[in-house]
């Protein structure tokens, strides 16, 4: 069969206003395939569309991984294309790759949770009646707190430690403890869809996109076999409708092309016969020499065996019509229509029934092979997407994100990396070149001047001799003067060559490949502090953080743009598993497959289809924002403005905004509390202190009492011990006085006795003075007479003793003596 001339004709897209019976013919989806062709396939020069953008990206892929062309490099390089005198190693030096890694591990980094917050009529009634419930015990807590005071009722409906005192402890409640049944389903069912799909894996693929491509995609489906499928879809593959939003919401149709075995063929179109596949065959081969475009297989015995396919969903309107009737008895009967019913008014009123129509979004898919008219599939998407709140609408299979697109122009992280990359790989090779013509220093030796030196030794000065003495000794034997005796020009006959430019050229060459790799830093954001490649050994470590905080910074579009493909899927996981639940016969497979981790909520996943959710999600803070909630906890712990418990509550919660939230309730109650505590110490402490007044007053009185009854005890015991005194003392005054009385009858016996001595002693005396003057004059006179010598007159006679009477005067018989 000879190859078939593959022609894009000029075609575009057909009315949008026909019936529902004519979009769905094979005709009008062969139309839509065929705009998309003559959009994205048609040759505008050398190249289609679609081949201009695969070759971008392909160029941004290498480039990513090292291994970009190396001809633009030989071409700078070489002189008049002659690279025979060059011995280089071309191999590209792995810039570009290091800083892609930075970015997609340190995304794959960030743990999130998908927050489900149910939002159809019934929850947020149940939302809004507990949220009154709860502030309406807000505001009578004082009342309620009496009545249980009163007669230990418990009137609140939660823990009273819970109540909230305000709005905002309120708010927060709300958002941390009101969980109900059907959101953790609801949650439970998408993890568990998310992990049988292995999204983790999935999701590297598509940030490694966002930062390369600056676009990654991914698609959601559902199969009867498999259920929730999530995708990873090539950007190089995909088509779409132009668009200059960066999150693709207003794309009509979404497409990729793909190559597939031939015998795929039979599962899309089991109607194709063996000539319909070779036809096909041989269409597909021929697309590729139309495009100039090598095929996915190299060789010509596997091209026979594939085909090239274009997978298409286009988005159009499908207008439902139904005739309304009422009854005589009341009852009303809807009757479906083809969408041309139109009747006559007249006609309405006279058969008694009105006309009701409803104009929604429908998706339709189709596959067709490429560069041909033959559509292999069309017909309306089975298992459409649609929000409840939104029934109307119809979301599609793609979900796609460009977060730096303008005029449909893309812009990568990669692409702002090349034209750097490219000068360090030119100045790579110059450093090469550099120290391929790099030479080791030498000597210069004079033969002239080697013959005119004698060293007198007899032997010749050769040139080996001096280059021995010059290498072992660094000296060197010259003369001044020739053997004529004229100067000698060569007299230092061995000097050194040494050769400078080579390393200065080799140093401006590093000095230009590091403003190279400084370029790449401040075009991209991922200076130094990111990677910890060159930390500043003078800074602060809060000046690193702060620094790679603000490369964070500078990347964040791409971390955003990955969580908007993650909360879409999401959204796509709820809408599709509540219609599953609704419509599909294994919906109690379904349930017990995301049930099975827990078993109590299959029944609420089994209501799963009659409810609407809003998804959120919940990312862990990085380390800056980390660092800033640690910071403010530990403040608090020092201030006592919260305890330990209070600090591990907050650090559990990803959401920092929600953190510092809690933050400030827990410091807030904790100040009530320590005010309460406060005013309890006092009233307690005035409840002692009144107490203990009580108690003082008591003791006083019990004193006082115990005083009186001591005291007139102690009058009567004194008033009985003075009585026995005063007897006693009477009794011894009586006995004194009588012995008184005898002391002084016998003194004065003594001292009349001793006055009579005394008298005599007296008498004695003085008749002894007498006889003794009487003798004296009588032998003074016979001294005179004779004239004699002088006489002594000392008379030692016998003397009176009246140390008694003495002890009688010191004797007082009138002394007090006390005999008590």
């Amino acid at each position: 069969m000879q190859k078939i001339s593959v022609d894009i004709p000029s075609a575009y897209f057909p009315d949008q206003f026909v019936s529902d019976e004519k979009k769905a013919t094979p005709e009008f989806g062969l139309r839509i395939g065929q705009a998309i062709q003559y959009e994205w396939f048609r040759k505008d020069g050398s190249r289609g569309r679609y081949y201009n953008r695969y070759r971008k990206f392909h160029k941004m892929r290498l480039y990513a991984r090292g291994e970009q062309s190396i001809a633009k490099y030989k071409k700078e390089i070489a002189v008049d294309g002659d690279l025979s005198y060059l011995n280089l190693d071309w191999t590209p030096v792995p810039i570009i790759p290091k800083f892609v890694d930075i970015v997609v591990n340190g995304m794959s980094d960030r743990i999130f949770d998908v927050k489900v917050v149910a939002q159809d009529p019934i929850s947020v009634h149940k939302r809004t009646t507990y949220q009154q419930n709860l502030k309406a015990e807000m505001v009578a807590s004082a009342e309620l707190d009496q009545i249980m005071d009163a007669f230990g009722v418990d009137a609140f409906t939660m823990d009273r430690v819970d109540t909230p005192t305000n709005d905002d402890e309120l708010d927060l409640i709300m958002q941390l403890k009101y969980k109900p049944s059907i959101e953790i389903a609801a949650e439970t069912a998408i993890s568990t869809v998310l992990e049988d799909n292995f999204y983790e894996d999935l999701k590297k693929r598509v940030n490694y996109d966002i930062a390369v491509l600056g676009m990654g995609v991914a698609k959601h489906e559902f199969n009867l076999g498999s259920g929730v499928e999530l995708k990873y879809v090539d950007p190089s593959d995909v088509i779409h409708s132009y668009t200059e939003d960066p999150y693709f919401k207003d794309c009509f149709y979404w497409g990729e092309v793909k190559t597939v075995p031939v015998g795929e063929l039979i599962k899309i179109d089991p109607s194709l016969t063996t000539e319909d596949l070779k036809e096909i065959s041989e269409y597909s081969y021929g697309f590729y020499d139309y495009n100039n475009e090598p095929s996915t297989y190299g060789d010509d015995t596997f091209r026979k065996d594939t085909a090239t396919l274009l997978y298409f969903n286009y988005k159009t309107t499908n207008t439902f019509k139904y005739k309304k009737k009422v009854s005589e008895n009341g009852s009303v009967k809807i009757i479906d229509k083809p969408s041309d019913f139109n009747p006559p008014k007249e006609m309405m009123e006279d058969g008694k029934f009105e006309m009701v129509e409803k104009t929604i979004d429908v998706w339709y898919e189709g596959v067709m092979v490429m560069g041909t008219s033959i559509i292999l599939k069309w017909n309306l998407m089975e298992n459409m997407v649609r929000p409840k709140s939104a029934s109307q609408h119809a979301i599609p299979n793609y979900v796609a994100v460009a977060p730096r697109m303008y005029k449909g122009n893309v812009e990568s992280l990669v692409r702002r990396m090349v034209p750097f990359a490219d000068l360090i790989q030119i100045t790579h090779l110059k450093l090469q070149q550099v120290m391929n013509r790099m030479t080791p220093d030498g000597v210069f030796i004079d033969a002239d001047g080697l013959n005119e030196v004698d060293l007198g030794t007899g032997a010749a000065y050769n040139p080996e001799d001096a280059l021995r003495l010059y290498f072992q000794t660094g000296s060197v034997v010259g003369r001044s003067f020739t053997q004529d005796g004229d100067f000698n020009n060569a007299r230092v006959p061995i000097q050194p060559i040494t050769g400078h430019s080579g390393g200065q050229k080799m140093s401006a060459l590093i000095n230009n490949y590091n403003h190279y790799l400084r370029m790449i830093r401040d075009v991209t954001g991922l200076n130094e502090a990111r990677d910890g490649s060159m930390p500043d050994s003078n800074a602060l470590v809060g000046v690193q953080k702060l620094a790679a905080a603000n490369s964070n910074t500078a990347t964040r579009h791409i971390l955003d743009a990955s969580h908007f493909v993650t909360r879409e899927l999401a959204q796509a996981i709820s809408m599709r598993i509540s219609d599953a639940m609704e419509y599909i016969d294994h919906a109690e497979e379904i349930a017990m497959q995301i049930g099975r981790h827990k078993s109590e909520i299959i029944k609420d996943i089994s209501e799963y289809y009659l409810y609407d959710y809003g998804i959120f999600i919940d990312v862990s803070p990085d380390e800056e924002e980390k660092g800033r909630l640690e910071q403010n906890i530990q403040l608090a712990i020092q201030k006592g403005d919260i305890g330990l418990e209070d600090a591990i509550d907050i650090r559990e919660i990803k959401n920092t905004k929600t953190a510092n939230q809690l933050l400030k309730v827990k410091k807030s109650k904790r100040a009530d509390q320590v005010q309460a505590d406060a005013m309890a110490q006092m009233q307690f402490k005035a409840e002692m202190d009144n107490q203990n007044k009580q108690a003082e007053i008591q003791m006083q009185a019990m004193k006082s009492q115990i005083e009186s009854e001591s005291n007139v005890k102690e009058m009567a015991i004194r008033a009985k011990f003075e009585m026995e005194k005063m007897m006693r003392e009477t009794e011894m005054k009586a006995l004194l006085m009588q012995k008184q009385f005898e002391f002084d009858y016998q003194l004065a016996e003594l001292k009349e006795s001793k006055l009579e001595e005394r008298d005599i002693a007296k008498e004695d005396g003085k008749k002894t003075r007498i006889d003794r003057q009487n003798t004296q004059q009588s032998k003074l006179i016979n001294q005179r007479k004779n004239n004699l010598p002088p006489m002594s007159f000392e008379d030692k006679g016998p003397g009176v003793n009246l140390q008694f009477p003495n002890m009688l005067q010191n004797f007082n018989m009138e002394e007090n003596t006390n005999f008590e």
